[in-house]
């Protein structure tokens, strides 16, 4: 039997993993969408979906990626089950791994997906913590490959990331440094990747980290806040400017930080490139980090499909890490038998 796998982080995953990963999203995602055939590789399999957030896409997508491939998810919302709280997260990750047979957390500190996946039996995947948000990394460069310029592959596009430095710009460097492709962001100093943008309660050096990848697949990282950094851009993404695990600006609003200079507007796309195309990850503060304008234009903006392809690469994962039980008849045949006389036995 292969070795438990974990979806943590995709530093964690060879580039070929991932794009295999990929390959069989778009597999999947033809199959049902195209053919009409739902393949049932995780029939009777049980997803447990812990959350202490709240969440619309990670939840949806998750449970209904679960569905389609046969299995079944259980939803454990904030305060629902004792992980963190009476019991110790190794205790719940060693009673819930023998429990269920895949994993999913969303969690406020990093540090609990990973000591769950230690203690865990079963495979564990983040469903975002406050370091990383590694499914819609995948669902990103599944929309990003569904969408690229005529004559280009992955390796050869830009992709420039405005604004602050989230959970999901940090996630989109490591995962362009992987791939090879060329990754900007373009947002104010205090709020950059390299001086301390993203606070995470261990001690990473996130460009470290995305300077590693490039060095093995001949991506570039540039960090700056001249807005001459997004040209030449295939792509453009943006999130919130105050997030879920974000502190109020001390003395001043996030507003004066990052408004307009930073704001997605079509003067913006048009300058990144004449067929650039939007991207966010969702959900957006329409009039803030990006106009609607920009949202809604049918010809620029992915937003709607990189949400569906949330479901789609969350099937991969799902199917990828989940170990398939292979039937071994003659055993089986025998404890049928067995649990056919104790039941024989029960009905008289």
């Amino acid at each position: 039997m292969a070795a438990k796998r974990d979806y943590i982080d995709t530093n964690d995953f060879t580039k070929e993993e991932l794009l295999d990963m990929v390959e069989l999203a778009q597999a999947m995602k033809g199959m049902i969408v195209k053919g009409g055939r739902y393949p049932q590789v995780l029939r009777n399999k049980t997803l447990g979906m812990i959350f202490q957030q709240v969440s619309t896409r990670t939840r949806i997508s998750f449970e209904t990626a679960m569905t389609d491939l046969g299995g079944h998810a259980q939803f454990f919302g904030p305060g629902s089950i004792q992980l963190g709280g009476h019991e110790s997260i190794e205790d719940s990750g060693r009673v819930m791994g023998s429990l269920v047979d895949i994993l999913m957390a969303r969690v406020d500190r990093h540090k609990d997906v990973v000591d769950l996946a230690k203690y865990s039996a079963a495979p564990v995947i983040n469903g975002m913590s406050e370091y990383n948000h590694p499914t819609q990394e995948l669902g990103d460069l599944l929309t990003m490959m569904e969408n690229l310029p005529e004559g280009k592959r992955i390796e050869d596009c830009k992709l420039a990331f405005i604004g602050d430095a989230t959970q999901v710009c940090v996630s989109l460097m490591f995962i362009a440094s992987k791939i090879g492709m060329d990754f900007v962001q373009f947002g104010p100093k205090g709020h950059q990747i390299t001086d301390g943008g993203l606070q995470v309660d261990t001690n990473i050096d996130l460009l470290a980290i995305g300077q590693e990848n490039c060095k093995k697949s001949g991506g570039t990282i540039t960090i700056s806040d001249d807005i001459e950094c997004i040209k030449g851009a295939d792509f453009v993404y943006t999130d919130v400017w105050y997030g879920l695990y974000d502190d109020e600006e001390e003395g001043s609003s996030y507003m004066d930080v990052f408004y307009p200079k930073y704001q997605v507007t079509m003067d913006m796309m048009n300058y990144a490139g004449p067929d650039s195309k939007f991207m966010h990850c969702l959900p957006a503060t329409r009039g803030e980090e990006v106009t609607d304008e920009v949202m809604d234009d049918p010809e620029r903006s992915l937003c709607w499909d990189e949400a569906e392809n949330r479901k789609h690469s969350i099937r991969a994962i799902l199917a990828y890490l989940c170990p398939r039980t292979r039937e071994d008849a003659p055993v089986a045949d025998a404890y049928e038998a067995r649990m056919d006389a104790v039941l024989a036995r029960a009905a008289n």
